[in-house]
């Protein structure tokens, strides 16, 4: 059974899914080129993105690295719609929330996650999960909103009271802290501002020797 969070994360994408590039395309092209500038894929390798929405980052990486195996998951089916039509064939893309991957252990050599972690009521399963599907010395690149900021402190607030597809931003230690608990070492967070309002952060990290097999 759904949780309250869940139903209210899918109404609010199901509703935004036609305008939702157009909408945030200055957004999305800031964050996900953050993100892919800390991408960097071998010929073969495996990535997932969590929280694929419409598949734009997935379509600059299928473009990027042709020989890369690409998958996505994505709670909203109406996102997903349109990332299957912006996609090719040989991307793999399943209605999944990130608590609950549908893939087997040790599948991925890279995971990526854009703007997905502030609707997480339980980040820390989420992350055990992607531990857990990620590859001995497999990689993350986790990019969201940094509350270290002031703008976004202000603004996660205003969302705990009045969104509830909203839980929580983070600030750079606690991120650091939810990563190392969730068994990621090698931990690098990066916090920098694409305006004046967004305060973003982006953190990298390895799959930890304590939890390989």
């Amino acid at each position: 059974m759904k949780s309250d969070n869940e139903t209210c994360v899918q109404k609010e994408y199901a509703q935004l899914a036609q305008k939702y590039d157009d909408k945030w395309h200055f957004y999305i092209e800031a964050t996900q080129g953050e993100t892919l500038k800390r991408v960097e894929l071998n010929a073969g390798e495996r990535l997932l993105d969590i929280g694929c929405g419409t598949g734009v980052l997935l379509e600059t990486v299928e473009k990027s690295y042709p020989d890369a195996v690409l998958a996505g998951v994505e709670p909203t089916q109406e996102m997903l719609d349109i990332a299957y039509k912006r996609l090719s064939d040989r991307v793999q893309l399943e209605q999944s929330w990130a608590s609950s991957l549908p893939f087997e252990d040790e599948t991925f050599d890279v995971i990526v996650s854009c703007n997905m972690f502030h609707y997480i009521r339980q980040p820390r399963v989420a992350l055990k999960e992607m531990v857990r599907v990620l590859k001995p010395a497999g990689r993350l690149v986790l990019t969201d909103w940094c509350n270290d900021y002031r703008t976004c402190q202000i603004f996660n607030l205003f969302l705990q009271v009045f969104n509830k597809a909203h839980f929580k931003t983070y600030r750079k230690k606690e991120c650091h802290k939810l990563l190392s608990l969730s068994g990621f070492d090698h931990i690098k967070i990066d916090c920098y501002k694409i305006n004046w309002f967004w305060g973003m952060m982006t953190a990298t990290a390895i799959k930890g020797v304590s939890v390989q097999r």
